[in-house]
């Protein structure tokens, strides 16, 4: 199946709520606000500046239109960490795999220290795919200070081509993934909030790991949603 680049750690065996979207002032100011980041331009991603590398092009979706990535060196690096603060969140974004690498890192989160001289952080948050013949599995991981979790499970694949949403959430004690609302796996972390910092999508924050396919959205809620509140394409 090819090197990973990383150590495997293999564990285990619609829409957001409208109170959570739609609330009011009032529930807004108890906790951080959700974030919605759609990919139907190559500038100001959600209101962020939008670094483009490569040729990233604009492509139509059954969802309106999503970026496509070549596979080779497609990025756009997005000035925010969206999970920054949120001790409790979920992750979820909607995408097409087209094939390509073994190894693709599509969705980064990266923490970052800015002061002067500090070393690169290695505190984040991500989504990965593995493909072989045809087909993809769901690579979630998240690391910092005292945690370090992959949920990888490369029994449950699917097919390559078609639109997926995929999410990752944590509620405080438990870290989980999903795809199309359905869990592939979960562990208990002690995970802690990470800072700000920026996000680089459709590859590593180093450049390497690049991902070929499409993304068309991103929502960052701060609370872990049940499953029936996820996300699913049909």
């Amino acid at each position: 199946m090819g090197v990973l680049r990383r150590r495997e750690v293999l564990v285990g065996g619609g829409a957001l709520a409208g109170g959570l979207w739609a609330g009011g002032a009032k529930a807004m100011t108890r906790r951080p606000g959700p974030i919605r980041w759609v990919f139907d331009r190559l500038s100001n991603i959600g209101g962020v500046d939008t670094m483009v590398e490569g040729d990233p092009i604009l492509v139509d979706s059954p969802y309106g239109k999503a970026v496509q990535f070549d596979g080779v060196d497609d990025r756009l690096v997005i000035a925010k960490h969206p999970l920054a603060g949120m001790g409790e969140f979920t992750f979820e974004a909607l995408f097409r795999p087209d094939g390509g690498a073994f190894a693709q890192r599509w969705f980064h989160l990266n923490e970052e220290d800015s002061t002067p001289g500090a070393p690169p952080s290695v505190t984040r948050i991500l989504f990965e795919i593995r493909v072989k013949d045809g087909a993809w599995s769901l690579d979630a991981f998240a690391t910092g200070q005292g945690y370090k979790q992959t949920l990888l499970f490369l029994d449950k694949t699917y097919p390559i081509g078609p639109w997926y949403w995929v999410a990752q959430s944590y509620d405080g004690k438990t870290y989980r993934s999903f795809v199309n609302g359905e869990l592939q796996g979960e562990a208990d972390i002690a995970f802690a909030p990470q800072s700000q910092g920026r996000s680089s999508i459709g590859a590593r924050m180093n450049k390497v790991d690049y991902f070929k396919g499409a993304i068309r959205e991103a929502r960052f809620a701060p609370r872990a949603l049940a499953p029936e509140a996820l996300q699913k394409t049909r």
